[in-house]
């Protein structure tokens, strides 16, 4: 491990060298037109005449070789307020366009769809995405790591859809006043993707090799402008919110309880990509409630973040470090405590420089003794190479204001932590090539938390082979309050390796092996626990999948560990386990308009025992205007005593009904018997007019056995986006 390091930072170095953009030869010039334009999807004006044309799109999916059989035609314009494109999209197979819904933010692979990513400042790592499906739904996004898609992120625009027989027309006005980019520059980088689903064709603009999304920022091509784009000028917006919510809370015997309550965000351009969001007393409950899921493991599960104040430039904050080593998780802030305010300012400061400061205050509770809270965060990143970056973090959590100031609560509730982190990572020109290193550093009153980790890990990704190996240490004594560290005090190692057959026919597109190996050490290099699997995956023409697995997995427990999850007797430290497993999985073909996944395990598990798992998902869809889904999780333990046989059930259903895509209903059911929990939550929203909404939203816990109600509300909340 001591060599690891060293060896990844000269591959890194060798590797990032090379600052040539892949398609920099495909060039798009936009011109500014002082002809008025319409958003109605039909794009008749003047204007439209007088445009560049990108067509003769390159086939992605099902292979990459040769131009696509589906024809695009895409334009773009602007005047002094707007960024505007047209979109044309011809099909040869007859039949209706395959879209899931008209909800916001669609689901990419079940919908089609056309995509435009853009890279205003050229750094090939960050930027913004718009699109729609055929139905009209919009997508909006912003651009992180290369080619990833945060979709939680809203802006305001405008478009409309046409469809014909013969192709359907997007058109779309993006104000200039919504995205960020640098001033004085006139060149962009830029892509255009179109997903076909009745051809089975996914195509872009430039030319991409399978392996890599559309969206990757590598292979963009280049927006030429005519003269830079105009300047959005000083960008203020009001974002106030007035709420009323009525409920109770069975569990402790509280009345039936009225809240009001108002608060709001606000947000203005420091300049044209520096952005300032500043929010007062906020409120998300009209955030949609996360899926539960059934927990057999022995460490904290994940669930990812969605509060609008989080996620602009969310990754300058969330993406320091590895998905099981956090130094900073936005959910650990203000989940059950009320946040008091809270300021960020997040952006590029120059085409190399992006910059990211938060800092939230929460209350006090008087009940727990949790002392009032402040939380910040500096992330600083530095573009090198042609698409590398370094990274800077400090994260700080004090607390302060306690309601009765003793040591037991001192304990429970540290005076502060803190962590310092460093981090590099590695992203090829040809994105062949990925890798980070990080070193991490926390601080806290007492010496327990006084800890370093640190980690590396470099992958490769071609058409045929894909391979990776990673290296972490994360120390007993490291503390991350603020971050999602699920396990302390282990040295892991692991590795995958696959590669991929490509038949010249037939209904399989192609099929390969994959072996993982994954290792945890002690401190002192004893193994703990590790887990080998060799898959065989199969992905067919219509875009089905199947893959069947064989695994081995060793465990020695560090902690007592009830492996029911039940509150059953815990099975002791030091025990060991080994079992096998075989596990298989199928998706069916997005076309359908019922579509469904089934997966299994089957094999081993604790104390000599077996464990039986069947996850199935099952969709179908009355297009675009409703949507059904189920998730049905089924476990069966086979122990020994005092466990014996041990089952249950998890059941997820949701109703999902988009009158128009400005007007959405949904309902989501969830069953669990695990943790014996019941809820309901029903979500109406009305965009009545861009990023303004009014939600009302009903949600119902109750206790399973016996059935005893835990709490209801009846959310109603009102918000209206007001820009200068």
């Amino acid at each position: 491990m001591k060599t690891f390091i060293p060896l990844f930072i000269f591959t890194a170095f060798f590797l990032s060298t090379n600052a040539q953009k892949k398609n920099d030869s495909y060039r798009l010039h936009i011109r500014k037109t002082n002809s008025p334009i319409a958003i109605d999807g039909i794009g008749d004006e003047q204007a439209w005449k007088e445009t560049d044309v990108a067509k003769d799109f390159f086939m992605v999916l099902p292979m990459d070789k040769g131009k696509a059989r589906e024809r695009s035609e895409i334009r773009m314009t602007y005047d002094d307020t707007n960024l505007y494109l047209l979109g044309t999209f011809y099909n040869t197979v007859p039949g209706d366009y395959y879209v899931e819904s008209l909800r916001r933010d669609f689901s990419f692979g079940k919908n089609d769809n056309f995509l435009l990513f853009m890279d205003p400042f050229n750094n090939q790592t960050t930027g913004f995405s718009f699109g729609s499906n055929a139905a009209g739904a919009q997508w909006d996004g912003t651009m992180y790591n290369g080619g990833s898609v945060d979709l939680n992120w809203d802006a305001k625009w405008v478009s409309a859809v046409k469809q014909y027989k013969d192709k359907w027309v997007f058109e779309m006005a993006v104000p200039f006043k919504s995205i960020r980019y640098e001033e004085g520059v006139k060149e962009w980088g830029i892509n255009f993707s179109r997903l076909d689903l009745a051809a089975s064709e996914k195509s872009s603009w430039t030319p991409i090799p399978r392996q890599f999304p559309t969206a990757s920022l590598a292979y963009t091509g280049v927006l030429v402008w005519d003269e830079p784009p105009p300047s959005p000028g000083t960008n203020f917006s009001v974002i106030p919110y007035v709420l009323g919510r009525v409920g109770r809370n069975l569990e402790t015997g509280e009345d039936t309880k009225f809240h009001g309550k108002v608060g709001g965000d606000v947000k203005i351009s420091l300049t044209s990509s520096l952005n300032l969001d500043l929010t007062v007393n906020p409120d998300f409950s009209q955030v949609e409630v996360d899926r539960q899921v059934t927990n057999l493991d022995r460490y904290e599960l994940f669930f990812p973040e969605k509060r609008q104040f989080f996620l602009e430039n969310a990754d300058l904050f969330a993406s320091f470090g590895y998905p099981t080593i956090r130094p900073f998780f936005s959910r650990r802030i203000g989940l059950g405590v009320p946040i008091i305010a809270g300021a960020r300012i997040s952006g590029n400061l120059n085409e190399k420089w992006r910059l990211g400061i938060m800092d939230v205050q929460t209350e006090k509770q008087e009940n727990t003794g949790l002392p009032s809270q402040n939380f910040g965060v500096l992330s600083l990143q530095r573009k090198v190479f042609a698409r590398s970056s370094i990274g800077l973090m400090v994260v700080n959590k004090e607390s302060m204001n306690y309601p009765q100031d003793t040591d037991s609560l001192r304990t429970v509730y540290p005076k502060f932590n803190r962590n310092f982190g460093l981090e590099y990572n590695l992203a090829s020109p040809n994105n062949l090539w990925t890798g980070k290193a990080f070193l991490l550093k926390s601080f806290s009153p007492d010496s327990l938390g006084n800890g370093l980790t640190q980690a590396a890990n470099l992958e490769y990704k071609s058409k045929e082979w894909s391979w990776g190996v990673q290296e972490q240490s994360v120390g007993e004594d490291y503390r991350a309050e603020v971050g999602y560290v699920p396990r302390n005090g282990y040295i892991n190692i692991n590795s995958y390796a696959g590669y991929l057959f490509f038949p010249k026919g037939g209904i399989v597109l192609d099929h390969g092996p994959k072996i993982a190996l994954d290792y945890f050490f002690d401190q002192r290099m004893n193994r703990t626990d590790n887990t080998n699997e060799l898959q065989y995956i199969v992905q067919f023409r219509d875009r089905s999948e199947f893959n069947a697995g064989f695994g081995n997995e060793f465990v020695e427990l560090l902690e007592p560990f009830d492996p029911t999850q039940s509150g059953n007797v815990p099975l002791p430290i030091g025990s060991q386990h080994y079992w096998n497993a075989l596990t298989m999985q199928y998706v069916s073909k997005p076309q359908s308009m019922f579509t469904y996944s089934v997966s299994g395990r089957f094999g081993g598990y604790y104390a000599h025992g077996t464990r039986t798992s069947v996850l199935s998902e099952l969709g179908y869809r009355f297009q675009p205007h409703v949507s059904l889904s189920a998730n049905l999780n089924y476990n069966y333990l086979d122990l020994p005593a005092p466990y014996n046989i041990t089952d249950f059930w998890l059941i997820g259903s949701k109703v999902d009904v988009t009158f128009t895509n400005k007007v959405f209903w949904a309902t989501l059911f969830q069953y669990n018997e695990q943790t014996k929990n019941f809820n309901l939550n029903s979500r109406f929203q009305w965009r009545y007019k861009p990023a303004s909404d009014l939600f009302i939203v009903y949600t119902n816990n109750y206790f399973i056995d016996p059935p005893v109600g835990r709490n209801w509300a009846l959310t109603v909340k009102l918000s209206y986006w007001f820009n200068n």
